[in-house]
């Protein structure tokens, strides 16, 4: 078995895109016929050189309406197998990676892995308020920790809605598959005065579902899953890589980076796999 470095930039191409359609990391094993180190490492460093350059690059961006929300995953093992000496260790158990989206350019201009807590808001929000040139419209779901996190990073200088979606339960579904019956949205204006027939998070919610497609850590009821957290970040981080410079988008007929003027063309996988060169 040819080790991974001496791989060419072609090979390690090859590998990536088995990573980004969504194929696990011992599917992609058989596919290219890397071992399965090989790949792993490849995903280590490729990942954390796409999240240096998009911490770079993703900056003044022309957004104008901001959704965001949060998708759950586990790391290690469901919550209620972590073992004990393990409980409340982050990267054990619940993990939920936040994200936001631009209405119009559909660009992704941050992430966050971790908690669903408020330190994690705050975070997220913070990164997402450094990385916009105007005054936006900003979308979020009910969670309450969104609230003190837009005001310490946005203060007055934002239009901020909560949708908050009701969910009943049907009887007649089977429950542990079938999601809640839906009940109702409320639109609730919370900073400004924000467009309302825009107070929306259809956008994001779609994007939810781009993730669990593209990468196979989020496919649920299987047992794909990362068995440690940083492998988790470093497959987010080159699915948004993938996602935002690579992938044309359906809609646009171009990519997100395109359409928010910081690429002028459509990045092939050898150009991302060649990030972990100069990093």
């Amino acid at each position: 078995m040819v080790s991974m470095n001496r791989k060419n930039i072609r090979q390690r191409a090859q590998i990536l895109a088995c990573l980004v359609e969504g194929n696990s990391i011992r599917s992609t094993v058989r596919m290219t016929g890397a071992a399965k180190n090989t790949v792993v490492k490849l995903l280590a460093d490729v990942g954390s050189a796409c999240l240096d350059y998009q911490d770079k690059t993703l900056v003044n961006l022309p957004c104008k309406r901001i959704q965001c929300d949060e998708i759950w995953s586990f790391c290690y093992s469901k919550q209620k197998n972590v073992p004990e000496e393990k409980q409340g260790q982050f990267g054990f158990g619940d993990v939920w990676t936040w994200t936001a989206i631009c209405a119009d350019t559909k660009i992704v201009p941050c992430w966050q892995v971790g908690k669903r807590d408020s330190e994690t808001a705050a975070e997220f929000i913070h990164s997402l308020a450094s990385r916009l040139k105007n005054r936006v419209q900003l979308t979020t779901d009910g969670h309450k920790a969104y609230l003190e996190a837009v005001e310490e990073s946005f203060g007055a200088d934002i239009g901020y809605a909560m949708l908050v979606k009701m969910y009943g339960e049907d009887s007649k579904a089977e429950k542990r598959y079938s999601p809640s019956q839906f009940v109702s949205a409320t639109k609730v204006t919370v900073q400004g005065k924000p467009d309302e027939k825009h107070v929306s998070t259809s956008y994001v919610e779609r994007q939810n579902l781009t993730m669990r497609m593209s990468m196979r850590r989020f496919t649920r009821l299987t047992n794909a899953f990362s068995k440690k957290v940083e492998n988790l970040a470093h497959a987010v981080s080159l699915h948004f890589m993938y996602y935002n410079f690579a992938r044309i988008h359906k809609t646009l007929r171009v990519t997100p980076a395109m359409e928010a003027g910081i690429s002028d063309h459509v990045w092939e996988l050898e150009e991302i796999a060649a990030l972990a060169d100069s990093n």
